[in-house]
């Protein structure tokens, strides 16, 4: 058996991610995956794949103790990135399973401004799913956070309150789903569009029959794009029957 690696340090941490994803860099990649996102941020031109073996590497070799040096790796590898691989490294990071243990709504004010600062789909829905994961551990009061997310001017945080149950299926919360999307429905936002057509396929792969009848009750408020979304759930649950939740993945 492998003797356990000393306890580290955030900052260790930090600087092993960093070092991990300069050595791997490739301005090949990095050009058309920036182009790709349409990222103000560079990238140093390290895939998935890649990029998650830097990061499981370098979390194994520098453990952390407390809930307190988790979050402040997290924060510091998102605050110090210079290439968007190491927001990416933060997302892992919140996600990595031996850390679970520390899920707290002491995660609700980081993940807030995470979101708010991602600002773009790729590392918004990336985070949504592990706003999911306090809401799956502390329902009651992530109910309230979210139905507040889903009425503030940021588009990002609306998005998150609508899109965090897409992977509940047949345990989605329904009054909460319809209250998240309430404040975006007559929205002209593309990507709150989406958010919402997204969260109805999911859900109507396991109740259709309650997603077609919100479609028809909100047929004049829903938007054609929010529509298509929806009937493609309505489409997978005729073809294949109903499908149960998801296992929750990591980003």
């Amino acid at each position: 058996m492998p003797p356990t690696p000393p306890t580290s340090s955030p900052t260790a941490l930090v600087a092993a991610v960093r070092a991990g994803l300069e050595r791997l860099k490739d301005p090949k990649k990095a050009r058309p995956m920036q182009a790709y996102a349409k990222s103000a941020m560079p990238y140093y031109g390290v895939q998935a794949p890649a990029m998650r073996a830097v990061c499981s590497a370098a979390f194994d070799a520098n453990p952390l103790t407390t809930a307190a040096a988790w979050r402040a790796a997290i924060t510091g590898l998102w605050d110090t990135a210079t290439h968007k691989e190491q927001r990416y490294a933060a997302i892992e990071l919140a996600a990595h399973p031996p850390y679970q243990r520390f899920v707290s709504m002491a995660l609700v004010p980081l993940y807030r401004r995470l979101i708010q600062e991602g600002a773009w789909w790729d590392t918004v829905d990336a985070l949504a799913h592990r706003v999911a994961v306090l809401h799956d551990t502390y329902p009651e009061s992530l109910k309230r956070t979210l139905r507040a997310w889903a009425k503030q001017e940021n588009i990002w945080l609306r998005r998150v309150a609508i899109i965090v149950q897409v992977l509940a299926r047949e345990e989605t919360d329904r009054a909460l789903l319809y209250d998240c999307i309430e404040p975006s429905l007559e929205s002209k936002d593309f990507f709150l569009r989406k958010a919402i057509g997204w969260a109805l396929r999911e859900f109507a792969k396991a109740n259709p029959d309650e997603v077609r009848r919100y479609l028809a009750a909100n047929k004049s408020r829903l938007s054609a794009l929010s529509a298509r979304e929806a009937a493609k759930g309505l489409s997978h649950a005729k073809r294949h029957g109903l499908v149960a939740r998801t296992k929750r993945r990591r980003p």
